[in-house]
C-alpha cells in the first residue's frame, strides 16, 4: 500500500515488540539459572534482529503444515546467541546478576517505549478514520 495506508511501520513495530519480548524471556532465563553450574548466559544478536525487522514482512511467516497450527511471525534461530567467552565462578556459570538485572530494566524501558509508539500510531489512524 502507499501513502497513509502503508502499515509497514506497524509491522516493524510489532517485530520490534516481539524481539524485546523474546529478549525479556532470555534475560529472565539467565536470571533463573544464576545458580545452575555450567550455565552460560544467552542474549539476542542485535544485528540479526535488525536485519529481520527491516526485511520484507512477508519473509518471516511460519510454515503451516496443518490447519491446526497457529500462523504468525517468529525470528530465526541465529538471533539467540550464547556467551561462552567468560566465566564468573568456578562452576562455569557466567551469569552476573547485576548486569542481567540492568539489561532486563533497559529492555523493559525499550518495550514500553515501543508499545507507546505503536499505540500512538494506532490512535492517529483512528482519529483520521473518524474525521
Amino acid at each position: 500500500m502507499v501513502g497513509w495506508l502503508d502499515f509497514k511501520i506497524l509491522n516493524q513495530l510489532e517485530k520490534a515488540l516481539d524481539a524485546t519480548n523474546l529478549r525479556n524471556k532470555i534475560l529472565a532465563d539467565n536470571i533463573a539459572n544464576i545458580d545452575t553450574p555450567g550455565f552460560k548466559r544467552s542474549d539476542i544478536n542485535f544485528q540479526a534482529v535488525l536485519k529481520e525487522v527491516m526485511a520484507d514482512h512477508q519473509g518471516l511467516a511460519l510454515k503451516r503444515t496443518s490447519d491446526r497450527h497457529l500462523s504468525g511471525n517468529r525470528f530465526s534461530e541465529d538471533i539467540i546467541v550464547q556467551d561462552n567467552s567468560t566465566s564468573y565462578r568456578n562452576d562455569g556459570n557466567n551469569v552476573d546478576i547485576d548486569l542481567e538485572m540492568t539489561r532486563l530494566a533497559e529492555n523493559t524501558i525499550q518495550y514500553n517505549a515501543l508499545a507507546r509508539i505503536y499505540s500512538s500510531h494506532l490512535n492517529l489512524l483512528r482519529q483520521v478514520v473518524r474525521e
